[in-house]
């Protein structure tokens, strides 16, 4: 559930921006790595899992630093990798990145990769993205919420003999609190867009 919404979000976020390509990134605190969880464009059919380390790139500095960052010309820019970009199969020449940030803590990063030439130049541009990116935040944060919460009255309920996990190991009742999040999620993007379509929102 949490990968649809994800996916949502890095589709609208290339429409935006007019990107190549958008992805996001989750912070798997346990190995300290970026994990790509959705991407839209360029690398979309073999990039979802790969990993590679918090520290390390324009991602990393952006997880690290939880501020939102625009390149226009990656080839002049140190704390770009370009080792990491090549084995993605795919160098951009410019990107914009901003942090999934929930209260205090660092989700993960959205980026999206050489965007139209307008929305590489612009700081007002690079508001934009990090106020969708905390916007797709609350989202996921809402989806996770409604899952564990799922989970754990599962958990209870088989405990006490009044509910049963399928085969699966699903929880019964994943389905429709799942919807619930997943619908709630949206919706704060759906709103997103309405702010986006209304002359002078940016």
């Amino acid at each position: 559930m949490e990968r649809e919404l994800l996916q949502s979000i890095v589709e609208t976020a290339r429409a935006i921006f007019g990107a190549q390509a958008s992805s996001i990134f989750l912070l798997d605190e346990e190995t300290d790595e970026l994990v790509f969880q959705a991407v839209s464009g360029r690398g979309e059919e073999f990039l979802v899992g790969t990993r590679f380390p918090a520290g390390r790139g324009i991602a990393g500095w952006v997880a690290v630093s939880g501020e939102p960052m625009i390149v226009d010309d990656l080839a002049r820019e140190e704390s770009f990798a370009r080792d990491l970009a090549e084995s993605t199969r795919y160098v951009p020449e410019s990107l914009m990145a901003a942090p999934l940030i929930h209260r205090t803590r660092v989700l993960g990063v959205l980026e999206v990769l050489d965007p139209v030439p307008q929305s590489r130049s612009s700081l007002g541009e690079l508001d934009l993205l990090a106020l969708f990116a905390r916007q797709a935040a609350a989202a996921l944060r809402v989806a996770v919420d409604r899952r564990d919460e799922t989970v754990a009255a599962a958990m209870a309920g088989a405990a006490a003999g009044g509910a049963r996990l399928p085969a699966d190991g699903a929880p019964a009742a994943a389905g429709a609190l799942g919807a619930s999040g997943r619908a709630r999620g949206l919706e704060l993007l759906d709103a997103l867009r309405e702010l986006l379509e209304t002359p002078g929102g940016d």
